[in-house]
Protein backbone atom coordinates (compact mmCIF):
# COMPACT_ATOMS: atom_id res chain seq x y z
CA UNK A 1 0.00 0.00 0.00
CA UNK A 2 2.82 2.81 0.86
CA UNK A 3 4.51 1.56 -2.43
CA UNK A 4 1.25 2.68 -4.21
CA UNK A 5 1.12 5.70 -2.36
CA UNK A 6 4.42 6.37 -3.80
CA UNK A 7 3.83 6.05 -6.94
CA UNK A 8 0.24 7.70 -6.82
CA UNK A 9 2.29 10.66 -6.14
CA UNK A 10 4.73 10.19 -8.18
CA UNK A 11 2.02 10.71 -11.01
CA UNK A 12 0.61 13.51 -9.34
CA UNK A 13 3.68 15.16 -9.11
CA UNK A 14 4.48 14.71 -12.50
CA UNK A 15 1.14 15.94 -14.16
CA UNK A 16 1.52 19.26 -11.53
CA UNK A 17 5.19 19.41 -13.66
CA UNK A 18 3.59 19.07 -17.04
CA UNK A 19 1.02 21.74 -15.82
CA UNK A 20 3.27 24.10 -14.29
CA UNK A 21 5.42 24.05 -17.22
CA UNK A 22 2.53 24.63 -19.95
CA UNK A 23 1.40 27.99 -17.60
CA UNK A 24 5.13 29.21 -18.21
CA UNK A 25 5.40 28.65 -21.52
CA UNK A 26 5.23 31.90 -23.00
CA UNK A 27 2.26 33.54 -25.12
CA UNK A 28 2.23 32.90 -28.74
CA UNK A 29 1.55 35.88 -31.30
CA UNK A 30 -0.36 36.29 -34.15
CA UNK A 31 -0.15 39.93 -35.86
CA UNK A 32 -1.98 40.27 -38.82
CA UNK A 33 -1.28 43.86 -40.54
CA UNK A 34 -3.53 44.75 -43.99
CA UNK A 35 -2.17 47.13 -46.30
CA UNK A 36 -4.13 50.64 -46.60
CA UNK A 37 -7.58 49.34 -44.55
CA UNK A 38 -8.76 53.00 -43.76
CA UNK A 39 -10.21 53.81 -40.00
CA UNK A 40 -13.87 53.23 -41.08
CA UNK A 41 -13.82 50.24 -43.44
CA UNK A 42 -14.88 47.57 -41.20
CA UNK A 43 -18.40 47.00 -39.70
CA UNK A 44 -17.41 47.89 -36.19
CA UNK A 45 -15.59 50.90 -36.83
CA UNK A 46 -19.11 52.14 -38.77
CA UNK A 47 -19.28 51.09 -42.14
CA UNK A 48 -22.69 50.74 -43.79
CA UNK A 49 -22.51 47.57 -46.36
CA UNK A 50 -18.82 46.28 -46.09
CA UNK A 51 -20.12 43.11 -43.43
CA UNK A 52 -17.28 41.98 -41.77
CA UNK A 53 -18.49 39.81 -38.77
CA UNK A 54 -15.43 37.85 -37.83
CA UNK A 55 -13.71 41.07 -37.25
CA UNK A 56 -16.78 42.32 -35.53
CA UNK A 57 -17.18 39.34 -33.33
CA UNK A 58 -13.34 39.72 -32.58
CA UNK A 59 -13.65 42.91 -31.32
CA UNK A 60 -16.47 41.84 -28.67
CA UNK A 61 -14.80 38.75 -27.53
CA UNK A 62 -11.71 41.41 -27.36
CA UNK A 63 -10.73 44.97 -27.18
CA UNK A 64 -11.34 47.35 -30.16
CA UNK A 65 -9.36 50.38 -29.76
CA UNK A 66 -10.25 53.61 -30.81
CA UNK A 67 -7.03 55.80 -31.26
CA UNK A 68 -4.28 53.33 -32.50
CA UNK A 69 -2.02 55.06 -34.75
CA UNK A 70 0.12 53.37 -37.45
CA UNK A 71 3.90 54.57 -37.01
CA UNK A 72 3.93 56.60 -40.60
CA UNK A 73 1.30 57.02 -43.21
CA UNK A 74 2.71 55.13 -45.96
CA UNK A 75 4.04 51.10 -46.46
CA UNK A 76 7.86 51.04 -45.39
CA UNK A 77 8.38 53.46 -42.91
CA UNK A 78 5.33 52.13 -41.01
CA UNK A 79 6.34 48.40 -41.11
CA UNK A 80 10.12 49.35 -40.43
CA UNK A 81 8.58 50.82 -36.92
CA UNK A 82 5.83 47.79 -36.32
CA UNK A 83 9.07 45.51 -37.25
CA UNK A 84 11.64 47.36 -34.58
CA UNK A 85 9.35 49.85 -32.34
CA UNK A 86 11.16 52.88 -33.43
CA UNK A 87 10.36 55.53 -36.14
CA UNK A 88 11.81 54.77 -39.66
CA UNK A 89 13.72 58.09 -39.64
CA UNK A 90 16.47 57.31 -37.42
CA UNK A 91 17.52 54.33 -40.03
CA UNK A 92 16.71 55.91 -43.38
CA UNK A 93 13.46 54.43 -44.03
CA UNK A 94 11.98 58.07 -44.00
CA UNK A 95 13.79 60.25 -45.76
CA UNK A 96 12.91 63.21 -48.96
CA UNK A 97 14.40 61.37 -51.57
CA UNK A 98 11.17 59.01 -51.95
CA UNK A 99 8.05 57.54 -50.07
CA UNK A 100 8.71 53.95 -49.95
CA UNK A 101 11.10 51.63 -51.36
CA UNK A 102 10.65 50.52 -54.57
CA UNK A 103 12.55 47.52 -56.83
CA UNK A 104 15.25 49.46 -57.92
CA UNK A 105 16.42 50.31 -54.30
CA UNK A 106 19.68 49.66 -53.10
CA UNK A 107 18.97 48.98 -49.45
CA UNK A 108 16.58 48.20 -47.00
CA UNK A 109 16.13 47.80 -43.13
CA UNK A 110 19.90 47.73 -41.73
CA UNK A 111 20.99 45.30 -40.27
CA UNK A 112 21.96 47.85 -37.09
CA UNK A 113 18.20 47.63 -36.19
CA UNK A 114 17.00 44.56 -34.48
CA UNK A 115 13.79 43.01 -35.51
CA UNK A 116 10.66 41.83 -33.13
CA UNK A 117 11.39 38.79 -34.90
CA UNK A 118 15.09 38.33 -34.38
CA UNK A 119 14.24 39.54 -30.37
CA UNK A 120 11.92 36.34 -30.05
CA UNK A 121 13.78 34.26 -31.68
CA UNK A 122 16.58 34.37 -29.13
CA UNK A 123 13.95 33.66 -26.32
CA UNK A 124 13.38 30.34 -28.03
CA UNK A 125 10.46 31.61 -30.37
CA UNK A 126 9.53 29.88 -34.24
CA UNK A 127 9.42 33.01 -36.15
CA UNK A 128 7.21 33.24 -39.56
CA UNK A 129 6.30 35.99 -42.05
CA UNK A 130 3.83 35.75 -44.66
CA UNK A 131 2.63 38.12 -46.90
CA UNK A 132 4.29 41.37 -47.57
CA UNK A 133 7.33 42.36 -47.21
CA UNK A 134 8.35 45.47 -48.29
CA UNK A 135 11.55 46.27 -46.11
CA UNK A 136 14.10 45.48 -49.11
CA UNK A 137 13.58 43.26 -51.87
CA UNK A 138 17.74 42.01 -51.91
CA UNK A 139 18.57 39.28 -50.08
CA UNK A 140 20.33 40.35 -47.18
CA UNK A 141 17.11 42.45 -46.63
CA UNK A 142 14.81 39.67 -46.71
CA UNK A 143 13.11 38.28 -43.64
CA UNK A 144 14.83 35.18 -43.73
CA UNK A 145 17.98 37.44 -42.70
CA UNK A 146 16.57 39.63 -40.06
CA UNK A 147 14.86 36.64 -37.96
CA UNK A 148 12.13 34.89 -39.39
CA UNK A 149 12.56 31.39 -40.07
CA UNK A 150 10.41 31.08 -42.68
CA UNK A 151 9.03 33.68 -45.39
CA UNK A 152 6.26 33.45 -48.19
CA UNK A 153 4.99 36.26 -49.64
CA UNK A 154 6.13 39.51 -52.43
CA UNK A 155 8.80 41.29 -51.78
CA UNK A 156 7.33 44.73 -52.34
CA UNK A 157 4.08 46.31 -52.98
CA UNK A 158 1.60 44.56 -55.32
CA UNK A 159 1.53 47.94 -57.77
CA UNK A 160 5.07 47.37 -58.89
CA UNK A 161 6.98 45.90 -61.24
CA UNK A 162 4.77 47.87 -63.58
CA UNK A 163 4.96 46.07 -67.23
CA UNK A 164 1.09 46.26 -69.05
CA UNK A 165 -0.07 49.54 -71.34
CA UNK A 166 -2.21 51.98 -70.16
CA UNK A 167 -2.47 54.68 -67.00
CA UNK A 168 -2.57 53.61 -63.82
CA UNK A 169 -6.09 55.84 -63.44
CA UNK A 170 -7.43 53.36 -66.15
CA UNK A 171 -6.39 50.21 -65.11
CA UNK A 172 -6.69 50.35 -60.74
CA UNK A 173 -8.74 53.43 -59.78
CA UNK A 174 -12.02 52.23 -60.90
CA UNK A 175 -11.98 49.54 -63.42
CA UNK A 176 -12.07 45.99 -62.36
CA UNK A 177 -8.91 44.15 -63.57
CA UNK A 178 -8.06 40.16 -63.99
CA UNK A 179 -5.14 40.62 -66.12
CA UNK A 180 -2.55 40.01 -62.68
CA UNK A 181 0.19 39.83 -65.37
CA UNK A 182 0.22 43.80 -65.91
CA UNK A 183 2.64 43.83 -62.50
CA UNK A 184 5.43 41.48 -63.14
CA UNK A 185 5.59 41.11 -58.85
CA UNK A 186 7.26 37.39 -57.57
CA UNK A 187 5.92 35.51 -55.07
CA UNK A 188 8.91 34.37 -52.59
CA UNK A 189 9.61 31.29 -50.57
CA UNK A 190 12.52 31.90 -48.30
CA UNK A 191 14.88 33.48 -51.04
CA UNK A 192 13.74 31.62 -54.05
CA UNK A 193 11.84 33.16 -56.49
CA UNK A 194 9.02 30.69 -57.12
CA UNK A 195 6.25 32.80 -59.06
CA UNK A 196 6.39 35.66 -61.51
CA UNK A 197 3.89 37.19 -61.95
CA UNK A 198 2.16 36.72 -58.78
CA UNK A 199 -1.00 35.27 -59.45
CA UNK A 200 -3.04 38.23 -57.27
CA UNK A 201 -6.62 36.38 -57.64
CA UNK A 202 -5.80 34.37 -55.17
CA UNK A 203 -3.41 35.72 -52.90
CA UNK A 204 -5.26 36.26 -50.10
CA UNK A 205 -6.29 32.82 -49.85
CA UNK A 206 -2.69 31.53 -50.33
CA UNK A 207 -1.32 34.04 -47.24
CA UNK A 208 -4.25 32.13 -45.48
CA UNK A 209 -2.89 28.75 -46.03
CA UNK A 210 0.04 29.40 -45.74
CA UNK A 211 -0.41 31.46 -42.19
CA UNK A 212 -2.48 28.13 -40.89
CA UNK A 213 0.40 25.76 -41.74
CA UNK A 214 3.14 27.58 -39.79
CA UNK A 215 0.39 27.82 -37.05
CA UNK A 216 -0.47 23.87 -37.18
CA UNK A 217 3.69 22.95 -37.56
CA UNK A 218 4.45 25.37 -34.61
CA UNK A 219 2.06 24.74 -32.16
CA UNK A 220 3.72 22.96 -29.38
CA UNK A 221 6.62 25.45 -29.18
CA UNK A 222 5.80 29.35 -28.74
CA UNK A 223 5.51 31.19 -32.19
CA UNK A 224 5.33 34.28 -33.49
CA UNK A 225 3.64 34.62 -37.20
CA UNK A 226 3.70 38.33 -39.06
CA UNK A 227 0.80 38.14 -41.26
CA UNK A 228 1.30 40.99 -43.57
CA UNK A 229 -1.74 41.20 -46.51
CA UNK A 230 -1.42 42.44 -49.90
CA UNK A 231 -4.96 43.59 -49.61
CA UNK A 232 -6.73 46.02 -50.02
CA UNK A 233 -3.66 47.99 -51.73
CA UNK A 234 -4.48 48.46 -54.94
CA UNK A 235 -4.45 46.97 -58.01
CA UNK A 236 -7.70 45.19 -55.85
CA UNK A 237 -8.04 41.29 -56.45
CA UNK A 238 -10.37 38.46 -54.48
CA UNK A 239 -10.58 34.85 -54.77
CA UNK A 240 -14.00 33.80 -57.08
CA UNK A 241 -15.68 32.58 -54.19
CA UNK A 242 -15.96 36.58 -53.02
CA UNK A 243 -16.74 38.40 -56.04
CA UNK A 244 -19.88 40.23 -56.11
CA UNK A 245 -20.39 39.07 -52.85
CA UNK A 246 -20.33 42.39 -51.07
CA UNK A 247 -22.88 45.71 -51.29
CA UNK A 248 -19.41 47.64 -50.69
CA UNK A 249 -18.61 46.85 -54.45
CA UNK A 250 -15.08 45.40 -55.29
CA UNK A 251 -13.76 47.03 -52.05
CA UNK A 252 -15.48 45.38 -49.96
CA UNK A 253 -15.08 41.87 -51.64
CA UNK A 254 -11.72 42.41 -50.62
CA UNK A 255 -12.17 43.32 -46.87
CA UNK A 256 -15.16 40.43 -46.51
CA UNK A 257 -12.25 38.14 -47.99
CA UNK A 258 -9.79 39.88 -45.46
CA UNK A 259 -12.12 39.15 -42.35
CA UNK A 260 -12.91 35.42 -43.96
CA UNK A 261 -9.41 35.29 -43.20
CA UNK A 262 -9.16 36.01 -40.54
CA UNK A 263 -12.22 34.36 -38.82
CA UNK A 264 -10.39 31.01 -40.14
CA UNK A 265 -7.07 31.63 -38.11
CA UNK A 266 -8.98 32.67 -35.22
CA UNK A 267 -11.24 29.30 -35.41
CA UNK A 268 -7.92 27.23 -36.40
CA UNK A 269 -5.91 28.85 -32.71
CA UNK A 270 -9.35 27.63 -30.85
CA UNK A 271 -9.88 24.25 -32.31
CA UNK A 272 -6.10 23.51 -31.49
CA UNK A 273 -6.63 24.95 -28.29
CA UNK A 274 -4.05 27.48 -28.00
CA UNK A 275 -6.83 30.29 -27.91
CA UNK A 276 -6.10 30.91 -24.08
CA UNK A 277 -2.09 30.95 -24.84
CA UNK A 278 -2.72 33.15 -28.03
CA UNK A 279 -2.08 36.87 -28.63
CA UNK A 280 -3.92 38.04 -31.90
CA UNK A 281 -3.24 41.58 -33.10
CA UNK A 282 -5.16 42.91 -36.39
CA UNK A 283 -4.41 46.58 -37.48
CA UNK A 284 -3.27 48.33 -40.16
CA UNK A 285 0.00 50.16 -41.64
CA UNK A 286 -1.76 53.29 -42.98
CA UNK A 287 -5.07 54.97 -43.67
CA UNK A 288 -7.35 54.85 -47.09
CA UNK A 289 -5.58 55.40 -50.32
CA UNK A 290 -8.22 57.85 -50.74
CA UNK A 291 -7.33 58.96 -54.77
CA UNK A 292 -8.51 55.11 -56.26
CA UNK A 293 -11.44 56.61 -55.39
CA UNK A 294 -14.04 53.49 -55.60
CA UNK A 295 -10.87 51.18 -54.90
CA UNK A 296 -9.72 53.32 -51.73
CA UNK A 297 -11.45 52.57 -48.43
CA UNK A 298 -12.75 55.13 -45.84
CA UNK A 299 -11.35 57.01 -42.80
CA UNK A 300 -14.41 57.43 -41.35
CA UNK A 301 -14.69 60.69 -39.81
CA UNK A 302 -11.21 61.54 -40.13
CA UNK A 303 -9.60 63.91 -41.99
CA UNK A 304 -7.73 62.69 -45.06
CA UNK A 305 -5.65 59.22 -45.68
CA UNK A 306 -2.51 57.62 -46.60
CA UNK A 307 0.72 59.62 -47.06
CA UNK A 308 -0.82 62.46 -45.03
CA UNK A 309 -0.10 63.49 -41.35
CA UNK A 310 -3.63 64.15 -40.71
CA UNK A 311 -5.88 61.56 -38.64
CA UNK A 312 -7.23 59.93 -41.14
CA UNK A 313 -3.75 59.37 -42.82
CA UNK A 314 -2.23 56.74 -39.74
CA UNK A 315 -5.02 56.61 -37.39
CA UNK A 316 -6.25 53.30 -38.15
CA UNK A 317 -8.30 49.87 -36.64
CA UNK A 318 -6.94 48.33 -34.25
CA UNK A 319 -8.37 44.59 -32.30
CA UNK A 320 -6.70 42.92 -29.81
CA UNK A 321 -7.98 39.36 -28.91
CA UNK A 322 -6.70 37.04 -26.20
CA UNK A 323 -9.00 34.75 -25.32
CA UNK A 324 -9.77 34.45 -21.43
CA UNK A 325 -6.53 37.07 -20.45
CA UNK A 326 -7.84 40.24 -21.96
CA UNK A 327 -11.27 42.06 -20.44
CA UNK A 328 -13.04 42.68 -23.84
CA UNK A 329 -14.38 46.28 -24.73
CA UNK A 330 -13.81 49.68 -26.19
CA UNK A 331 -10.47 51.21 -25.77
CA UNK A 332 -10.36 54.73 -26.42
CA UNK A 333 -6.66 55.19 -25.20
CA UNK A 334 -3.91 55.76 -27.62
CA UNK A 335 -1.63 53.37 -29.13
CA UNK A 336 0.66 52.53 -31.68
CA UNK A 337 1.89 49.57 -34.26
CA UNK A 338 5.12 51.01 -32.76
CA UNK A 339 4.37 50.06 -29.16
CA UNK A 340 3.79 46.10 -30.48
CA UNK A 341 7.57 45.32 -30.09
CA UNK A 342 8.36 46.63 -26.56
CA UNK A 343 4.61 44.85 -25.70
CA UNK A 344 5.06 41.30 -27.25
CA UNK A 345 9.11 41.36 -26.38
CA UNK A 346 8.21 41.62 -22.60
CA UNK A 347 4.88 39.42 -22.59
CA UNK A 348 7.33 36.84 -24.02
CA UNK A 349 9.47 37.09 -20.67
CA UNK A 350 11.96 39.23 -22.26
CA UNK A 351 13.25 42.62 -22.06
CA UNK A 352 13.86 45.34 -24.71
CA UNK A 353 17.65 45.85 -25.09
CA UNK A 354 17.68 49.14 -26.68
CA UNK A 355 15.67 52.32 -26.11
CA UNK A 356 12.49 52.42 -28.81
CA UNK A 357 9.68 54.51 -29.40
CA UNK A 358 7.49 52.23 -28.41
CA UNK A 359 5.83 51.44 -24.94
CA UNK A 360 4.62 48.55 -23.28
CA UNK A 361 1.16 47.84 -23.52
CA UNK A 362 1.08 44.89 -21.72
CA UNK A 363 -0.09 46.28 -18.11
CA UNK A 364 -2.97 47.83 -19.96
CA UNK A 365 -4.24 44.84 -21.64
CA UNK A 366 -4.13 42.58 -18.66
CA UNK A 367 -4.11 44.33 -16.07
CA UNK A 368 -6.81 47.13 -17.24
CA UNK A 369 -3.90 49.87 -16.01
CA UNK A 370 -3.64 53.17 -17.78
CA UNK A 371 -2.09 53.41 -21.22
CA UNK A 372 1.39 54.32 -20.60
CA UNK A 373 1.72 56.76 -24.27
CA UNK A 374 0.77 60.74 -24.10
CA UNK A 375 2.21 61.65 -26.71
CA UNK A 376 2.51 60.72 -30.56
CA UNK A 377 4.82 61.87 -33.32
CA UNK A 378 3.60 62.49 -36.95
CA UNK A 379 6.67 61.83 -39.32
CA UNK A 380 6.21 62.44 -43.50
CA UNK A 381 9.26 62.03 -45.45
CA UNK A 382 12.00 62.78 -42.50
CA UNK A 383 9.91 65.73 -41.65
CA UNK A 384 8.21 65.62 -37.94
CA UNK A 385 4.98 67.42 -39.16
CA UNK A 386 2.62 66.98 -36.13
CA UNK A 387 2.46 66.45 -32.54
CA UNK A 388 -0.04 64.74 -30.16
CA UNK A 389 0.14 65.18 -26.48
CA UNK A 390 -3.36 63.83 -24.45
CA UNK A 391 -6.44 65.37 -26.72
CA UNK A 392 -4.01 68.19 -28.70
CA UNK A 393 -2.53 67.48 -31.62
CA UNK A 394 -0.63 70.40 -33.39
CA UNK A 395 0.10 70.60 -37.32
CA UNK A 396 3.54 72.67 -37.44
CA UNK A 397 3.59 71.09 -41.38
CA UNK A 398 0.77 69.67 -43.86
CA UNK A 399 1.01 68.18 -46.84
CA UNK A 400 -1.75 66.67 -49.65
CA UNK A 401 -1.29 63.08 -50.30
CA UNK A 402 -0.58 63.20 -54.59
CA UNK A 403 -0.26 65.57 -56.90
CA UNK A 404 1.03 69.28 -56.87
CA UNK A 405 3.15 69.50 -53.66
CA UNK A 406 0.97 71.79 -52.01
CA UNK A 407 3.41 71.89 -48.73
CA UNK A 408 2.61 74.71 -45.89
CA UNK A 409 4.53 75.36 -42.57
CA UNK A 410 1.90 76.84 -39.99
CA UNK A 411 3.14 79.64 -38.03
CA UNK A 412 1.57 79.17 -35.71
CA UNK A 413 0.59 75.60 -36.16
CA UNK A 414 -2.89 74.35 -36.47
CA UNK A 415 -4.46 72.97 -33.05
CA UNK A 416 -7.08 70.71 -33.00
CA UNK A 417 -8.90 69.08 -29.70
CA UNK A 418 -9.04 65.73 -30.93
CA UNK A 419 -11.80 64.16 -28.31
CA UNK A 420 -13.78 67.13 -29.25
CA UNK A 421 -13.24 67.44 -33.37
CA UNK A 422 -11.41 63.74 -34.55
CA UNK A 423 -12.26 65.03 -37.82
CA UNK A 424 -9.60 68.23 -37.53
CA UNK A 425 -12.03 70.82 -38.87
CA UNK A 426 -11.25 73.59 -36.06
CA UNK A 427 -8.43 74.97 -35.25
CA UNK A 428 -8.16 76.35 -32.35
CA UNK A 429 -4.90 77.80 -31.95
CA UNK A 430 -5.46 81.38 -30.98
CA UNK A 431 -7.24 80.52 -27.99
CA UNK A 432 -4.69 78.04 -26.58
CA UNK A 433 -0.94 79.54 -26.73
CA UNK A 434 -0.07 77.21 -23.80
CA UNK A 435 -0.76 74.04 -25.33
CA UNK A 436 1.13 75.72 -28.63
CA UNK A 437 3.96 76.29 -26.73
CA UNK A 438 3.89 72.64 -24.79
CA UNK A 439 3.36 71.04 -27.99
CA UNK A 440 6.08 73.63 -29.88
CA UNK A 441 8.46 72.24 -26.89
CA UNK A 442 7.47 68.61 -27.42
CA UNK A 443 8.66 68.85 -31.02
CA UNK A 444 12.05 70.58 -30.31
CA UNK A 445 12.75 67.76 -27.92
CA UNK A 446 11.96 65.05 -30.01
CA UNK A 447 13.91 65.84 -33.26
CA UNK A 448 16.52 66.66 -30.81
CA UNK A 449 16.57 63.22 -30.26
CA UNK A 450 17.24 62.35 -34.13
CA UNK A 451 19.98 61.17 -35.31
CA UNK A 452 19.32 60.80 -39.21
CA UNK A 453 21.38 57.97 -41.17
CA UNK A 454 21.92 57.11 -44.57
CA UNK A 455 19.47 57.02 -46.72
CA UNK A 456 18.21 53.39 -47.14
CA UNK A 457 15.57 54.24 -49.92
CA UNK A 458 17.40 55.68 -52.96
CA UNK A 459 17.75 53.59 -56.17
CA UNK A 460 20.94 52.25 -56.86
CA UNK A 461 23.24 54.08 -58.37
CA UNK A 462 22.76 53.42 -62.04
CA UNK A 463 19.39 52.29 -61.37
Amino acid sequence: MDRLKIVVLMLVGAFAGVAAFAQERPPNFVVIYCDDLGYGDLGSYGHPTIRTPELDRMAADGQRWTQFYSPDSVCTPSRAGLLTGRFAVRYGLSTKSRPVLFPDSAGGLPDSEETLAQALKKLGYATGCVGKWHLGHLPEYLPTNRGFDSYYGIPYSNDMDRIGPGSVDANIRDAETEDFAVWNVPILRNEEEIERPADQRTITRRYTDEAKTFIRENQGKPFFLYLAHSMPHIPLFRSQEFKGRSQGGIYGDVIEELDASTGEIRDLIEDLGIAENTLVVFTSDNGPWLICRSHGGSAGPLREGKSTTWEGGQRVPAIFWWKGKLKPGVITGVGSAVDIFPTLVRLAGGQVSRPVDGQDLSPALLRGEPLPRKTMFFWRRGELMAVREGPWKAHFITQNAYGPAERKQHDPPLLFHLDEDAGERHNIAGAHPEVIARLTKLRQDHMAGIEKSEDMLAPKIGG
